[in-house]
């Protein structure tokens, strides 16, 4: 296959371009956004005008305001479209301490807040107050702060609401262990996992947030509480797929690991007059194949593929080559000969250094912060959550959409990604979990880049039409980590039966509905 399309990923070039990994041209899985979402004004009466330098007196971390030298870096998020929010105040949290004192400010003196871990929103919330996300200028707090991982007797993992999946994975990966998540170096934990987790060994360990045994979280009241299956089950139930900033401002996270396992890392490709016989071979054959496999499509155009869209798939098995080829052999069989088939294998640290783009630079530097050698994208996304297969009219619908990608107005690369679900996923029950789509086929994602200060407005229309053109197939359901503002049900589409249950907890936790964010249950 021809170098990795990154649909999420980061790279030197660009937050969503071409990136050669490791050994292996790899396709790599979508960047997860971060659940990080904000609160317009609480409802408590303000006592007066915010007194910021007392706020800023009683944390251990920083607060930011518009004037100081760190503003401008610490106020953006990781999608440069929304760099036009003027936040209040950026509060970086560095304890469980500093977000409780930031929760009972903004309850104090009437300020909304917005919450960011990784700041990869899709909608914008986390940025504080960009134009076109119906979020005022808040206060963030910034979880960044706290991005200590720490590896128990047990070999459970305690791991700062702040911290990367590259700084994730570099940790437990060095540790002998592993955890099932995304493959976006700049991803935070906290969002990925309360939204439930799907990445690169989602059907041989399950969502990241069926690995999650317990959190620290801090209410709507400023209090700090530790929630798991026995201490407030209600409250940990929900942080299992529920979404961010619902409920309350999670600090630490502590999950369940397993032996780091060995992963081959294999990419294929074909020309687009294939895409229909790949298409209905892969979703025939992904989210049933062994669950040691996991698997993407793609579906690629732009100005850059002067030869026809692209069709690439990638994927790790979790065994060797020779087994892995067996396992492809009835798919490849069925979709046609590729016109490149490649494999790498790695140990798990290897593989998600790989995946994030990281497997040659430092992990200090695997970041878009100053100082860090990746860069950041503008982007457009949505997504379904699949039931059932297409048929050739479903396929012929979204060939369509994928060619008329090189026509949009400023885009640089859009198009579908279909990640595989099956596997383990299937093994718990819809209502064990807040994430209900527990029996769903696959998670999908439509995306459009573009350079940073164009327009987003065609892009928008053109992923949001995509959605629509695939919509009788199947239907409204939506993954929340891959959010959406124009959804007109989100709360149905992203949690289906679980979300009566959901509104029921808020109402226990947030009574005074403090967490008022759009797309709020």
């Amino acid at each position: 296959m021809k170098p990795a399309h990154y649909h999420g990923g980061m790279s030197q070039i660009s937050r969503r371009h071409v990136l050669a990994l490791a050994a292996v041209g790899v396709v790599v899985a979508g960047c997860a956004p971060v659940v990080a979402k904000p609160t317009p004004s609480p409802s408590a009466t303000p006592v007066g005008p915010p007194d910021w330098a007392a706020l800023a007196s009683q944390v251990k971390g920083t607060v930011a305001r518009e004037g100081d030298t760190s503003y401008d870096t610490v106020r953006v998020t990781e999608n440069p479209r929304w760099d036009d929010a003027r936040p209040l105040a950026v509060l970086t949290a560095i304890s469980a301490a500093d977000v409780a004192a930031g929760v009972a400010f903004a309850s104090k003196y009437g300020v909304p807040i917005a919450l960011r871990s990784g700041g990869h929103s899709y909608p914008g919330y986390s940025a504080g107050g960009a134009t076109g996300t119906k979020v005022e200028p808040s206060l963030v707090i910034d979880s960044r702060g706290m991005k200590e991982v720490t590896i128990a007797a047990d070999n459970t993992v305690r791991i700062g609401a702040g911290a990367s999946l590259v700084q994730v994975y570099d940790t437990i990966g060095t540790a002998g262990r592993a955890l099932a998540g995304g493959s976006c170096a700049t991803v935070g934990i906290t969002g990925l996992t309360l939204g439930g987790g799907v990445g690169v060994l989602v059907r041989a360990y399950g969502l990241t947030c069926d690995s999650l045994t317990e959190v620290e979280i801090v209410t709507a009241d400023g209090t700090v509480k530790t929630a798991n299956a026995t201490t407030e089950p209600d409250l940990f139930w929900a942080c299992r797929g529920g979404g961010g900033g619902h409920l309350g401002v999670v600090t630490s996270l502590t999950f369940a690991t397993k032996p780091a396992p060995d992963v081959t890392m294999f990419s294929l490709s074909w020309p687009f007059s294939s895409a229909a016989a790949v298409i209905k071979a892969w979703q025939a054959w992904a989210p049933t194949a062994d669950p040691k496999l996991w698997s993407t499509l793609k579906l690629l155009n732009g100005p850059a593929y002067t030869s026809g869209p692209g069709v690439f798939i990638s994927g790790t098995w979790l065994g060797d080559h020779a087994a892995l080829q067996a396992q492809l052999a009835p798919f490849v069989a069925a979709a046609g000969r590729p016109s490149r088939n490649v494999s790498s294998q790695h140990d798990y640290r290897g593989a998600m250094m790989s995946y994030a783009g990281c497997s040659t630079i430092p992990v200090a530097e695997c970041t878009t912060d100053p100082g860090g050698k990746l860069s950041r994208e503008s982007f457009s996304a949505t997504s379904h959550v699949a039931y059932v297969v297409l048929d050739d009219a479903g396929i012929q619908a979204l060939l369509a959409q994928v060619t008329a990608a090189k026509s949009v107005a400023g885009i640089k690369e859009g198009g579908i990604s279909m990640d595989a679900l099956g596997g383990a996923v299937t093994g718990i029950a819809p209502d064990a979990t807040a994430f209900p789509h527990r029996s769903a086929l696959m998670t999908v994602q439509y995306t459009a880049t573009f350079p940073n200060g164009t327009d987003p407005a065609p892009l928008d229309a053109y992923v949001r039409g995509f959605r629509s053109a695939l919509t009788p197939a199947w239907g409204e359901g939506a993954y929340v980590n891959y959010a959406d503002a124009s959804l007109t049900s989100p709360a149905t589409s992203y949690f289906g039966d679980n979300a009566a249950r959901l509104a029921s907890i808020r109402g226990k936790y947030d009574p005074q509905g403090f967490f008022t964010q759009p797309q709020s249950y």
